[in-house]
């Protein structure tokens, strides 16, 4: 049987003595932590094992033995490192040795317990594979649905082995915080045995956060419960909130600033890397709306747009006026019914000089107004972006009357025109079963039945032409809303700080562990007993750039119900309205 020895590369280096590791009996591998050197006093080994086993709830012990014949050069040593197996009794018993002067190893598993003669135990072959500690401890393991190489009846088995790898490593953290600089009485070689990896501005930062993230939190916990408050629940206030997307984007940012001050601890990596996306999330957002501000408020740019936007919305309202007046006449040759386009026209005309008046009347406001929507952006990019969706919306206003106006009495003569198709039939709708059943008309019925359906399909040209014309105008504003939107939705839940990690540490998000030959890349077999021994290298394959945007997305907050195709091309077949103030709900009984 060949056994797998997990070696890590920070040790081949190391003085001789003990190898201190787990022993995962299921996979017949060996996971060797660290190193413990000479001098050392066997039981105060095993102390500091039963301590990692009580912090860390991993059975840690003495796997066998470490010789460094480079730095040894008595024969006497390996008798005496084969003898330490009497005292750290452990089966099977490691025996990994350096060869001086040359980098060749070797190594050897035996079996006490299972021999049948004593003196002579018996011995298994011993495959080495090496792994970077550090980039071991610091990783965290994503594995795929089925790893590449491997069967899917092996996949469920390959991924539980490495995961049962990379949490030996990184929940024996405890056994890594002693160094070459601390004075106890055991001496260890790991990643960390020449110093402890720390940073003074790290550590005063960790020291400042905790009195900061409470002082926050207490701050939001008050804005928080003032949002809740029953005067935002009242008719108007609730409608305005609800419609709104700046309060919607207010709303979710405050959940975002809760749960990064929050002073819980994160229970699993998936949270810490939550919380710290969401941080650098909103730090981008603040910084880009502070150029954005930075931006409006130099060269005057603000007075600049609002003397632009009045002659922007005359210039728009002329252009209805002259659609309108077009549509009024005889638009590309059609006939339409002369009475219906007059009146249609003119009831049109006149919301449209409504608009007018009522833009003219706010210009003297209009510079103070965009002065204090540019102040907004202090609070981010997408709190300005979402105010000025609102703005589009309001400047809008009257091509959303327009084509409700029109959605809706195209709807009325289409359904109209349905239910007396129905009646020539000798159908009807049953509203309590929900389904069309028969049914017998009279003589009167069935002439007036007529006479609408009659008048109904003259009308329809005249009504159809008018929605599809403003239907288009609203899919327009629609459009320019959907991509601020996107773009408001892409700040929100792109996890850039997954992403920044996966390009500069990309061994920090694992998606596989491939185990490599020094000179051929790929898994090959184990050699044969006479030979000596493998030595593979464990590789890390980061996580692919999709695979990270999927795994840690942040959930974004939808302004709008999102249709398929289908159902959007069916509600404005049947002039259904699309995107309105206020959602149709289902109702249930």
């Amino acid at each position: 049987m060949v056994l797998k020895a997990f070696f890590p590369t920070c040790c081949a280096s190391a003085d001789s003595g003990l190898l201190v590791g787990r022993w995962l009996p299921g996979q017949s591998s060996a996971v060797i932590l660290a190193v413990v050197h000479f001098p050392f006093i066997p039981i105060q080994v095993k102390q500091l094992l039963a301590q990692v086993q009580k912090a860390s709830q991993v059975q840690v012990a003495v796997l066998g033995t470490w010789c460094h014949r480079q730095q040894e050069p008595e024969e006497s040593l390996g008798n005496f490192l084969e003898g330490l197996g009497a005292i750290f009794s452990h089966d099977p018993w490691l025996q990994i040795c350096r060869e001086r002067g040359t980098r060749l190893w070797s190594c050897k598993a035996t079996y006490r317990q299972m021999s049948t003669t004593p003196d002579m135990p018996t011995e298994d072959q011993v495959m080495l594979i090496f792994y970077d500690q550090r980039k071991l401890l610091l990783s965290w393991l994503h594995p795929p649905p089925v790893p590449p190489a491997c069967q899917i009846g092996d996949s469920t088995a390959s991924t539980r082995g490495l995961a049962d790898i990379f949490d030996t490593v990184a929940r024996s953290e405890v056994l890594f915080r002693n160094d070459q600089f601390d004075e106890g009485p055991v001496r260890l070689s790991h990643w960390q045995s020449e110093g402890v990896e720390a940073s003074v501005l790290v550590e005063l930062a960790k020291q400042a956060s905790g009195p900061v993230c409470l002082l926050l939190a207490s701050l939001l916990s008050l804005v928080s419960a003032a949002s809740a408050c029953r005067l935002w629940k009242l008719w108007p206030l609730s409608f305005i909130r609800s419609k709104l997307s700046t309060c919607e984007q207010l709303q979710h940012r405050l959940k975002h600033l809760s749960l990064i001050f929050s002073t819980e601890k994160a229970q699993s990596p998936m949270q810490l890397m939550r919380k710290a996306n969401m941080l650098v999330s909103v730090l981008l957002d603040v910084a880009l709306g502070l150029l954005l501000l930075s931006w409006l408020h130099s060269n005057n740019r603000i007075g600049q747009l609002a003397n632009a936007l009045v002659p922007v919305a005359d210039r728009v309202a002329e252009e209805l006026q002259h659609l309108l007046q077009w549509l009024m006449g005889a638009p590309a040759g059609l006939k339409m019914n002369r009475a219906l386009d007059q009146v249609l026209g003119r009831f049109f005309l006149y919301h449209i000089h409504l608009w007018i008046s009522y833009i003219h009347l706010m210009s003297p406001f209009i510079e103070h107004i965009l002065w204090h929507v540019g102040l907004s952006a202090c609070l981010g990019l997408t709190v300005a972006l979402s105010i000025f969706s609102d703005i589009i919306a309001l400047l809008t206003f009257h091509i959303y009357c327009f084509y409700v106006y029109g959605a809706r009495l195209y709807c009325l003569k289409i359904y109209g025109l349905s239910s007396l198709w129905r009646l020539f039939r000798g159908k009807k709708w049953n509203v309590l079963r929900q389904r069309v059943d028969s049914c017998s008309y009279d003589l009167d019925q069935l002439f007036i039945g007529t006479l609408l359906f009659t008048v109904l399909v003259f009308l329809l040209p005249t009504t159809a032409l008018y929605y599809l014309v403003f239907t288009l105008l609203r899919l327009l504003v629609i459009t320019v809303q959907g991509l601020i939107h996107l773009l408001v939705d892409l700040i929100n839940s792109l996890p850039l700080f997954s992403l920044g990690l996966r390009l500069c540490r990309p061994y920090r998000l694992a998606d596989w562990c491939e185990v490599q030959s020094s000179g051929k890349g790929g898994r090959q077999a184990p050699p044969p007993p006479e030979q000596e021994p493998k030595c593979l290298a464990s590789q890390i394959n980061p996580l692919p750039y999709n695979h990270v945007v999927h795994t840690y997305r942040l959930p974004s907050c939808g302004c709008h119900p999102k249709h398929s195709w289908g159902t959007l091309c069916r509600k404005l077949f049947f002039g259904e309205l699309i995107y309105p103030w206020r959602q149709r709900e289902d109702k249930q009984d």
